[in-house]
């Protein structure tokens, strides 16, 4: 064999040597990757049996964690779960909504419920919500008594003309929830509070009134426990805003701001308090389902009082009951709007014709025996600082109409709102109001009387709004008389008490409110309003009445008999002014 065959045979048999040697290699490899290929699908089929059998699990189901060894730390990453080779897993996902526990129990509390908007959560069985507003002023008012003279030649006191302020308004913070039972049967519940920001939380006291009652205590709102059914509607216990109230609410674009509607709508005698627009204590209450655009409303309060006349507290309570408490004016006892039982009922329909939306609702309230005999008491009492007596049997005025003046007071009101496709929207009330006194006690009855509002409010773009107000209080039979207003006398100065001054009944009065309010953004706005009150010569209706932490009043700054020269109020109100007031303000609501 030459050394050139020689060479190609040792050639071939290298090649043959490396080529079995690859092969070799080759079937190594290849059984290799079968082996693993097969041990793969054998981890993905016992993965896809237990998230088959987690998914088959009800929705409380939760991924069971692994428990670490006794002695060792767990790791965020022991987990039931097997992170599939090459995937980006997050360690503790899970493929339902709830974590597991033993025999399925829930082990969660909150959880944002989906697509609330607001602070909406669910819990095991039900949902909570929290929610408020927040709103806070600069005001710049006058009370316009500073030109005012009394039949003694005496001027109101202090500082009577234009003074700046800052005033929380109508701000609140509260959560309501509710409770599931069965089919759509729930338990329900609310606890309120009023938020103070620019004063200190405590009791309410003014040099024109005093009260016990911590506004910016836990619960001092709207706050209750009930049931409610879609079938039936809802029934409550604890305290409330008055269906009488709640009826018009919406017809008031001002809520809380200077011109509120409540300076005169539902305000009897133009005081601070809102005989017929008030919060109402220890009452039940029923709220039905929409039927078709109608619903309806009814409240009952027992009065809780001990006394026939309700001139003691409420069992329970702190104040008397329509507000103050027993020694606001010098008195000791509930006699100056104090009430025992009331009730409160209201209907309301919704409809939409030719694109005009259409609110009707009517609504009745009514306070038994309203003890009123302060307003006797002061017109005919003697004696300094003050100190007043019961005038004795056989007087003129005696001991029988002492105790008329103990009387069941009602109000009555029907409103229409019209909601117009230019986003125009259009309200109107009419209002009634009587006390129900013998013809002996008109001369001064100023809780009797009638009224009206008329509101305009306007959308000039989706975050701009303006809006005007117009409310006016017409005449009431009589007026007590007890201000720098007394000037008529009952002709017979002989008598007990010698003459008895009482005021003419010129206490008709208007007040005119606009307003201009821009959106920031959903929740958040700006606002800025003026109004003013124009009283009748006998008339002491103010501004802010009814949501606001600061009031401007008709009362001057006397703090004693002698300081205003005789004058015998503690302070002074002095009717017939004429208050205005300008205000800006930001209010949050969640």
């Amino acid at each position: 064999m030459d050394l050139k065959s020689k060479l190609l045979l040792g050639t071939a048999t290298i090649a043959l040597s490396i080529s079995a040697s690859v092969m070799a290699r080759a079937d190594d490899t290849t059984n290799a990757i079968l082996q693993r290929l097969d041990s793969l699908e054998k981890e993905n089929s016992k993965l896809k049996a237990e998230l088959k059998r987690i998914e088959n699990k009800p929705t409380s189901a939760k991924a069971t964690v692994a428990k670490p060894a006794q002695g060792k730390e767990a790791t965020p990453a022991a987990t039931a779960f097997v992170e599939p080779p090459g995937t980006m897993v997050e360690v503790n996902y899970v493929p339902t909504d709830a974590y597991a526990g033993p025999a399925g129990e829930e082990q969660w509390f909150f959880r944002k419920k989906p697509g609330a908007k607001g602070l909406t959560f669910l819990t095991p069985g039900g949902e909570v919500t929290m929610y408020g507003q927040l709103d806070v002023s600069i005001d710049d008012t006058t009370k316009g008594i500073a030109d005012k003279v009394d039949s003694g030649g005496n001027h109101p006191i202090g500082n009577v003309g234009w003074m700046p302020a800052m005033s929380t308004n109508l701000s609140y913070i509260g959560v309501r929830g509710s409770q599931n039972i069965y089919d759509g049967f729930k338990f329900i519940y609310q606890l309120e509070t009023q938020v103070d920001i620019t004063a200190s939380s405590g009791i309410s006291e003014s040099n024109s009134n005093q009260s016990n009652v911590v506004k910016g205590g836990l619960t001092s709102r709207n706050s209750y426990v009930g049931f409610s059914s879609p079938v039936w509607g809802s029934f409550m216990a604890g305290k409330t805003d008055a269906p009488y109230k709640n009826s018009t609410a919406m017809m008031n674009p001002f809520s809380g701001m200077l011109g509120d509607y409540q300076v005169i709508m539902g305000n009897t005698g133009g005081d601070n308090r809102v005989e017929f627009g008030t919060r109402l204590d220890h009452s039940v209450w029923w709220q039905s389902p929409n039927w078709n655009g109608l619903t309806f409303a009814a409240l009952f309060s027992p009065g809780q009082n001990r006394a026939s006349n309700s001139d003691n507290l409420a069992a329970g309570e702190s104040d008397c009951a329509g507000g103050n408490n027993p020694i606001s004016g010098g008195f000791s006892t509930c006699s100056d709007g104090a009430f025992s039982n009331a009730v409160s009922v209201s209907g309301t329909y919704t409809t939409k014709i030719h694109d005009v939306g259409i609110l009707v609702t009517a609504a009745y309230e009514r306070h038994y025996q309203v003890n009123r005999s302060s307003d006797i008491l002061a017109i005919y009492g003697i004696g300094p600082n003050p100190v007043f007596i019961t005038p004795p049997t056989g007087s003129a005025i005696g001991d029988a109409l002492y105790a008329a003046d103990v009387a069941d007071e009602d109000a009555a009101k029907i409103g229409i709102q019209l909601t117009l496709p230019t986003k125009t929207t259009i309200s109107g009330i009419y209002e009634s109001m009587h006390r129900y006194v013998p013809s002996e006690l008109q001369f001064q009855n100023e809780r009797q009387r009638n009224g009206t509002w008329l509101a305009i409010s306007q959308d000039i773009t989706p975050k701009d709004n303006i809006a005007f107000g117009w409310a006016h209080a017409f005449r009431t039979p009589g007026d007590p008389g007890q201000h720098n207003d007394a000037t008529l006398t009952t002709g017979d100065c002989s008598g007990f008490g010698g003459c008895t001054a009482f005021a003419p009944n010129q206490n008709q009065a208007d007040m005119f409110t606009t307003a201009y309010k821009h959106t920031i953004k959903p929740g958040l706005m700006w606002y800025i309003d003026y109004a003013a009150t124009i009283n009748g010569p006998s008339a002491h209706y103010d501004l802010g009445a009814g949501g606001r932490g600061v009031t401007t009043d008709c009362h001057d700054a006397n703090s004693s008999p002698t300081s205003g020269g005789g004058i015998g109020a503690n302070p002074h109100c002095w009717t017939g002014g004429h208050l205005q007031g300008v205000s800006t303000g930001i209010r949050y609501n969640f």
